[in-house]
């Protein structure tokens, strides 16, 4: 089978298109016949080993797995004895090791039926990314309705995902974005719009009860700056900083903070889940949430994909069609 590849870790560019043999299916697997497959920050960090930090669960030395790629959506072409909730022709989507390959091995209870009115490309936009948003808000956000909310980097991948879950919770929504992205950000729901290139929010007099920063670059005092007296902070991605933790100083500077404040501050480690896959595909279903797709590329592609992500340009979601 195709599939991009590498050896060690490396920059994106050094991943390379090769001719492998179809992955083993285990008594627990599914094998997917991969007809998209998402491309999110995480695809970096995963290829490139950074920050060190990562590698405690991608491995030390040398990536464990040689095909990188989580996000899928395909075809059921074949399950182990144990799997019982699918059978080959199912239509699915979810996470997986490997997703940049024609085939690649999931657990089954990293799937979940794909939603009926999406494309296999829009099915490959919504796991990780829409996981994310949805446990941010749902389980370390405590989200309500009436709430004010503020969501930062909402014309990302976790962004979009954010603006139109809160929403779907009833929260009064003030997403934060690049100009080319307010326009996207609006017709997604967002109750107001604010240009982080033409104004900076912690600096203004309104208060939030809660803040989802999805963008990673405020310091934890501007931030906390913006919430009410007893809102919430959560972290749901970092970047910048050194090689070793690349940002995510923030995320154990907020859990070490958190005690001794009135504010509550948190961060997120997603998990994927069957049951919150399913949450996410009734809400699509019943039209509360849309992917928002950026752009397609082709297998080959990959490393272009990454670059478009990783410079800021996309609005929404990247994937990866075979």
């Amino acid at each position: 089978m195709k599939a991009m590849v590498r050896e060690t870790y490396c920059s994106p560019d050094l991943l390379r298109l090769a001719d492998i043999d179809q992955p083993d299916v285990g008594d627990d697997d599914v094998l997917v016949r991969v007809r998209a497959a998402g491309v999110d920050q995480g695809v970096w960090h995963l290829v490139t080993g950074l920050p060190y930090l990562s590698r405690l669960s991608g491995g030390l030395r040398k990536p464990r797995a040689r095909v990188p790629g989580q996000d899928v959506a395909g075809r059921v072409e074949a399950v182990g004895r144990n799997v019982t909730r699918f059978r080959p022709g199912d239509e699915v989507y979810g996470t997986c090791d490997g997703s940049f390959a024609e085939y690649a091995c999931a657990r089954e209870d990293r799937l979940a039926p794909k939603p009926a009115n999406l494309t296999f490309e829009q099915a490959a936009a919504v796991p990780a990314s829409a996981l994310a948003a949805l446990q941010a808000l749902r389980d370390r956000g405590s989200v309500q309705a009436g709430q004010k909310v503020l969501i930062t980097g909402a014309g990302g991948g976790v962004g979009t995902y954010a603006v139109q879950l809160a929403k779907a919770f009833g929260a009064n929504v003030t997403g934060v974005c690049g100009t080319t992205k307010t326009d996207l950000v609006r017709s997604l729901g967002a109750d107001d719009v604010v240009d982080y290139t033409r104004e900076d929010f912690t600096e203004g007099t309104r208060r939030y009860d809660l803040i989802l920063d999805a963008a990673g670059h405020r310091s934890l005092s501007r931030l906390r700056r913006a919430l009410t007296r007893t809102g919430t902070l959560v972290i749901i991605g970092s970047e910048g900083g050194g090689r070793w933790l690349q940002g995510t100083d923030r995320q154990l500077r907020s859990l070490l903070l958190s005690p001794f404040v009135r504010q509550r501050l948190r961060a997120l480690l997603s998990t994927p889940r069957q049951e919150d896959l399913r949450t996410l595909t009734e809400l699509i279903e019943t039209g509360r949430i849309t992917p928002a797709v950026d752009r397609t590329y082709s297998l080959d592609q990959l490393p272009e994909a990454v670059r478009h992500l990783r410079n800021g340009h996309a609005a929404g979601k990247v994937v990866i069609t075979l």
